[in-house]
C-alpha cells in the first residue's frame, strides 16, 4: 500500500471568511496568505508557520445549512497535536485571555485534551498524547 505523510491542508466552510480569517489570525497564530474571489465563494488561504499546515476557509454563496453541528455526517472535529502535557494548560491560558469558550483540559489513559469552537461552531481541539510506558 502507497505512504502518506501529515495533512498539508485543511479547507473549512465559513459563514464569514473575514470575521473567521481575523479569529483564526488571533487564536491560533495562523499567518494570512492570500484572499481569491471566485463565483460561488471566497476563499481565505492561512499558514502555520511552525507545521506549513494551510488552512483554507470558504465562504460559499449557497449555505444549504447555517450553523456547523458535529453530529451531521462529515467531519467530527480537527485535533492539534501539542508537545507536552504542560502545553494544554498554557493553550487553557491563552483562551481563556482570548475570551474563546473552551472545556478545562481533560485527562484519560491516553492523554489530554481542550476542546473549543471556532465562530461558525466548528470543534476544535489541542490534544497531546501520554507516552506509553515501556517495560
Amino acid at each position: 500500500m502507497p505512504d502518506f505523510g501529515a495533512p498539508s491542508h485543511i479547507d473549512l466552510s465559513v459563514s464569514d471568511a473575514e470575521p473567521s480569517a481575523r479569529w483564526y489570525c488571533e487564536v491560533l497564530g495562523l499567518r494570512r496568505v492570500r484572499r481569491a474571489d471566485f463565483e460561488n465563494r471566497i476563499m481565505i488561504v492561512l499558514v502555520h508557520r511552525a507545521t506549513g499546515l494551510v488552512v483554507g476557509l470558504n465562504q460559499h454563496t449557497t449555505v444549504p445549512v447555517a450553523r456547523f453541528d458535529d453530529r451531521n455526517v462529515g467531519l467530527d472535529h480537527i485535533g492539534f497535536s501539542v508537545a507536552e502535557r504542560t502545553d494544554l494548560d498554557a493553550w487553557e491560558e491563552q483562551l481563556t485571555a482570548l475570551g474563546v469558550v473552551h472545556s478545562p483540559v481533560q485527562d484519560s489513559a491516553n492523554g489530554a485534551a481542550l476542546v473549543f469552537r471556532d465562530p461558525d461552531n466548528i470543534q476544535l481541539e489541542f490534544w497531546w498524547t501520554r507516552p506509553r510506558r515501556t517495560s
